[in-house]
């Protein structure tokens, strides 16, 4: 288990334990009331044991607090599945990843996007998404071999720009226009891509200038699906939030970014000038 998951499973053992003592009981009175072992209530408490989302029921209904059910049973959930390993991730191939993110958009009618240093995944070319997998490939060591599979996997999922009721927001940093992936030429037809979808309806796309005050620090690129999950992504893994606590974080770090963002023209200005710096 990752670090950051044991965290997590610490983090969830220590709301049990207040919500223990909230109701008044003793680990052996609650441990008698559940049938466990004494044992068992301490190694939840300490993250030394895995609570299951039937532990996390039992454990509200005897301390009578089954309001806190929603958030506790997404946090017991998500500890598990809080990091998937980018080998893990890519080992049935770069199509098969891309395939699932195909099922999650089929499913999502609202998405927040924020990258603060590349172009977002559903915006790029196939030239520049492309380089990427094969970056993350090389970095691995043993990744995919079916980039190019990857990459049309990839871009069918933009079919979802084009069509159904979806909404696509999006927030770039200026710094994602600079950023250099794959050359001049592969960044040129990214910038022109770019300057293409800002028409369209469904997509409400915006840029940090680099100089503008932040209301809240840059912070990791995220993607939001509706306010059913969240995904990050790092050089080792990828991280999944489902926990409707921090879901409405990130939907106020969103907000918050917006504020630091321009939109129609004034974003559009940035793109044609890192354009024209290229050419």
């Amino acid at each position: 288990m990752s670090i950051e998951a044991q965290r997590a499973r610490e983090a969830l053992g220590t709301r049990l334990r207040e919500i223990r003592r909230g109701a008044d009981l003793t680990g052996r009175a609650l441990a008698a009331l559940t049938g466990w072992q004494l044992s068992k209530i301490s190694k939840i408490e300490h993250g030394k044991q895995a609570a299951t989302e039937a532990d996390v029921r039992l454990w509200l209904r005897h301390c009578q607090r089954e309001d806190a059910l929603p958030d506790l049973l997404a946090a017991a959930h998500n500890i598990e599945t809080l990091w998937t390993e980018w080998r893990r991730a890519l080992r049935p191939g770069a199509r098969q990843r891309q395939l699932r993110s195909i099922d999650l958009y089929e499913r999502t009618r609202t998405f927040y996007a924020y990258n603060p240093n590349i172009i977002w995944g559903t915006l790029q070319t196939a030239e520049y998404a492309e380089t990427l997998m094969q970056q993350l490939a090389d970095f691995m060591g043993d990744g995919p071999a079916d980039i190019e599979a990857g990459v049309a996997a990839r871009m069918e999922r933009q079919q979802y720009l084009y069509r159904g009721d979806r909404r696509f927001n999006v927030i770039l940093g200026e710094q994602a226009l600079y950023t250099n992936i794959g050359g001049a030429d592969v960044m040129r037809g990214q910038l022109d891509r770019l300057l293409a979808v800002m028409s369209l309806a469904r997509l409400s796309l915006g840029i940090i200038p680099a100089r503008s005050e932040y209301k809240i620090w840059p912070g990791p690129m995220f993607i939001m699906f509706d306010d059913r999950l969240v995904m990050l992504e790092t050089y080792s893994a990828e991280l999944t939030i489902t926990e409707p606590n921090e879901i409405a974080m990130y939907g106020r770090a969103y907000a918050l970014l917006q504020r630091s963002a321009v939109y129609g023209p004034p974003a559009r200005r940035l793109i044609t000038e890192a354009l024209t710096q290229l050419r």
